[in-house]
């Protein structure tokens, strides 16, 4: 009898030891591909970004804090992709090297590496899940307020050295040759400004400039030293020249609105809101997880290939099929943010229909091919 628990608990102990080994390739297969994408990505909305700070849309000194928010969302569509190839190459690999076959040998079935892979795949929709539900929109809404409070900021605060900029009003165009680091003196500036409505032009040259707070009223001043005011109408020669020792201009912080987005808003304001647009959105924040276990049955199906085929043969039409998901889960949503179709049907159709592949391809072509074996044997013994 003991040494029946002991030849039990040994069995368990390498099954236990096989399933780490299954999700740790995955997991590590998952990580490779989810940390490209995840560059790719971050990488393109950098370069946007960097296109705004260069135009003086906003400050560069915002630009890694809103990378750092925006991150949520970047994983949140990253992550069930890279685990979806995870599997992919690590059971493919797996197939190939013929380790597979060791297992399903030693009692290790289909169904069990399906159900591990599964287990592991829970964690990542829950990941996905506090990303799609939480963080996402909790980064976004951080987001929201560095936009609002970049628009408002004063035209001082938001010169690049190098380029002309105009303010919100447009009716001002600064240039500066170079800002100190703490962004407290200039040197090289030139302003351009056109009177009220269009009744004339006042250019502005000065070696240097700082900026100066009237401590009474909190006013903001830009006092130019050692420059000359050309002042008139362009098209007429009675220009006005003055040179002066110290300027001061007055710089208006922007009069604007705050913006609000509406991928800012939480999940709980999106469940009580009537609005189609946000109806639908709620539906898109709950399918981002539920990809996972879907897109895991197809995975763990189509990673089985014949070593002849070559380890990558597979990886086209299982691309395909992602695409293919992803695709009518976007169609699904502006469906139904127009509503062309009914709220209770939602995105959850196209959910339901790969859900059935998946199923289909686990348990219905096995299913199929030991009937067809089995009425082949038949017909052998008859004969």
């Amino acid at each position: 009898m003991l040494s029946f628990i002991r030849v039990i608990n040994h069995t368990e102990s390498i099954l236990t030891i096989i399933f780490r080994y299954l999700t740790r390739q995955v997991l590590i297969n998952m990580l490779a591909v989810s940390g490209v994408l995840l560059l790719v990505f971050m990488s393109a909305r950098f370069i946007k970004y960097l296109a705004e700070a260069a135009a003086g849309d906003i400050s560069p000194d915002v630009l890694f804090i809103a990378m750092g928010y925006r991150f949520p969302s970047f994983l949140e569509l990253i992550l069930p992709l890279g685990f979806f190839i995870g599997i992919l190459l690590a059971h493919g690999r797996m197939y190939m090297e013929s380790e597979m076959t060791v297992l399903h040998a030693c009692g290790v079935s289909e169904r069990k590496v399906l159900l591990q892979t599964l287990a592991a795949g829970l964690v990542v929709m829950l990941l996905v899940g506090a990303c799609s539900l939480y963080f996402t929109p909790l980064g976004f809404k951080k987001i929201e307020g560095l936009i609002n409070e970049q628009r408002k900021a004063t035209e001082f605060a938001m010169l690049v050295p190098g380029r002309f900029q105009s303010t919100a009003s447009g009716n001002r165009v600064t240039y500066t040759e170079s800002l100190s680091s703490d962004r407290s003196e200039l040197s090289g500036v030139f302003i351009a400004e056109s009177g009220k409505n269009g009744g004339g032009l006042s250019l502005i040259s000065a070696q240097r400039g700082s900026q100066m707070v009237d401590s009474q009223t909190g006013s903001r001043f830009l006092v130019l030293e050692d420059g000359k005011r050309f002042t008139g109408v362009p098209g007429q020669l009675d220009y006005q020249v003055t040179e002066f020792g110290q300027y001061g201009l007055k710089i208006a912080a922007a009069n604007v609105k705050d913006r609000s987005l509406e991928v800012a808003l939480s999940t709980e304001s999106l469940w009580y809101s009537s609005d189609p647009s946000l109806r639908a959105m709620l539906h898109w924040r709950v399918s981002l997880p539920l990809t996972v276990p879907f897109l895991t049955l197809l995975a763990v199906r189509l990673s089985r290939v014949n070593p002849r085929q070559g380890r990558f043969f597979h990886l086209l039409p299982a691309m395909l099929l992602y695409i293919v998901y992803l695709g009518l889960l976007i169609v699904a949503r502006g469906a139904l943010a127009r509503q062309t179709i009914p709220e209770w049907i939602g995105l959850l159709w196209v959910h339901v229909l790969f859900l059935s592949i998946g199923l289909w391809l686990n348990f219905g072509l096995p299913w199929l091919s030991r009937r067809r074996l089995s009425r082949e044997s038949n017909r052998h013994a008859s004969a």
